[in-house]
């Protein structure tokens, strides 16, 4: 088996010295479309091996065999020429015939990738060093494939880091925490609308693997995980992922879930279960607050993502979701959005988190929401998880853990109200302008104390700093 990890590291290091790179975003982006392009071929020569009738969508001067399998290959400027004004421009123009079924939809992820995504790197030579990395990887072996498919989740998480690309993750406890809670089953639609690098749709994968007892069963599970994404970067890593689990067509759409009326989604359309963690604190483009009821209207995606899962939940289906605290409370078209999730749904679970879980992406308060569509709330549990003890917070060396969440898991199926959990009743939430915002009442206040010479040192550093900004003060006064 290659040694993955000194292939990425070595990698890591030739896009370094190449000029055209500018930080880590594009350096995710560039190594990511030629991940995907090197998967997708190895992909395709395993299924034109087992199926006769399948023919690769790839154009055969185009696929990695003939210009990148080579390691004596073209190199330089030619290689920098044909990836630029050759691979990239007919790739993104990929012929599409709709009814090749498996042929058709694996040229449709090619061209949507190709169309998205762009290749940064200014040196042939550099390219052609990555490539000849790449080829080190067979990823039609079994422990190479699975292999990567962990180390790939390394490179998803240096996106927590890379600017506002960070939006994109989830950490993965958190994702197969809500997995476990929801427990989807074979033969369940399930659905991510704002499915990012696909933390959510993978782990659902493993889930349903566990339940599958026959070839068939886990070839069925491909078509039930469904995953919309509009931004190019996460729909190609996204993609990438599921390939790596195993699903030769990933079941992801490439489009803005909030870009058709709410009204177009009918009973086809709804789904056993939602796993997701919708953009919260964006601004919603393209008016498409509009498509949806006028008492809903709002530019917050938090809110409209919210009115759009609970419409496109079956009747009985499960939701498990991240939503900040700002979301929990508010007035006017906020206030109506929790109306209708309390009235629609059962919100029987929220779990509330520490706000340093998605750091250095964001430090907002997080919270897990978990509710059933088809009957109102009648009182909602509240579970605080608390940091452990020697943390002042989360962070990207020591973040969030599963096993953390395990008191959680013993706590759900025999609920009892501690220091760490309590239950509101519907009616105080109603007497609350259905304010869900609510604070434990049974956390005990933490007392601190200090010995004489720790206060006279406190009391001493407070005068330091009022001097000196009573000095600020004056000179800034002359």
């Amino acid at each position: 088996m290659a040694n993955l990890k000194g292939i990425l590291d070595s990698i890591r290091k030739i896009m370094w010295t190449d000029t055209g790179l500018n930080g880590d975003a594009q350096r995710i982006e560039q190594l990511g479309w030629m991940l995907f392009f090197k998967i997708f071929s190895d992909k395709d020569k395993e299924l034109e091996i087992m199926d006769d009738n399948y023919v690769s969508p790839i154009p055969a001067e185009l696929h990695w065999d003939e210009w990148a399998g080579d390691d004596e290959g073209i190199t330089g400027d030619e290689l920098q020429s044909f990836v630029d004004n050759k691979l990239f421009k007919q790739l993104k123009e990929i012929q599409l015939v709709p009814s090749e079924g498996v042929k058709h939809k694996r040229a449709l992820i090619i061209r949507e990738v190709f169309e998205g995504n762009n290749n940064y790197m200014k040196s042939g030579t550099n390219i052609r060093k990555v490539l000849n990395k790449l080829n080190e990887i067979d990823f039609n072996t079994t422990k190479d494939k699975h292999a990567f498919g962990e180390l790939y989740e390394t490179i998803l998480k240096e996106l927590q880091s890379a600017g506002k690309s960070g939006e994109f993750y989830t950490p993965r406890a958190i994702t197969e925490f809500i997995t476990q809670m929801i427990n989807p089953q074979l033969g369940e639609k399930i659905l991510d609308p704002a499915c990012g690098t696909g933390g959510y749709l993978t782990a659902a994968i493993e889930h349903l693997k566990k339940q599958a007892n026959s070839v068939e069963e886990r070839q069925s599970i491909a078509k039930n995980i469904i995953g919309w994404e509009y931004k190019p970067l996460p729909y190609l890593l996204a993609t990438t992922n599921l390939i790596l689990h195993e699903m030769e067509v990933p079941n992801i759409t490439f489009r803005d879930s909030l870009d058709q009326p709410l009204s177009n989604y009918t009973e086809k359309n709804r789904v056993n279960a939602i796993l997701a963690n919708p953009p919260f604190g964006g601004i919603v483009a393209n008016n498409n607050e509009n498509n949806f009821p006028q008492n809903f209207r709002t530019k917050e995606s938090a809110d409209l993502f919210l009115i759009l899962m609970i419409h496109l939940l079956k009747q009985g289906g499960r939701a498990g979701i991240v939503l900040p605290d700002g979301s929990l409370t508010g007035d006017g078209v906020k206030q109506r959005v929790r109306q209708k999730l309390l009235e629609d749904c059962n919100l029987h679970t929220i779990i509330r988190l520490p706000n340093s879980v998605f750091k250095p992406y964001a430090s907002v308060a997080t919270n897990l929401l978990f509710f059933t569509k088809g009957e109102p709330t009648k009182e909602v549990w509240y579970y605080e998880h608390r940091l452990p003890e020697d943390y002042k917070s989360y962070s990207m060396t020591r973040p969030l853990q599963l096993k953390e969440l395990a008191p959680i898991k013993k706590w759900w199926t025999d609920r009892k109200e501690s220091e760490v959990c309590w239950k509101v009743d519907i009616q105080t939430i109603i007497d609350r302008n259905y304010d869900l915002d609510i604070n434990n009442p049974n956390k005990k206040e933490e007392v601190i104390e200090h010995s004489s010479s720790e206060l006279m040192e406190l009391l001493d550093a407070s005068f330091d700093r009022s001097h000196n900004l009573l000095t600020q003060i004056r000179e800034a006064v002359k």
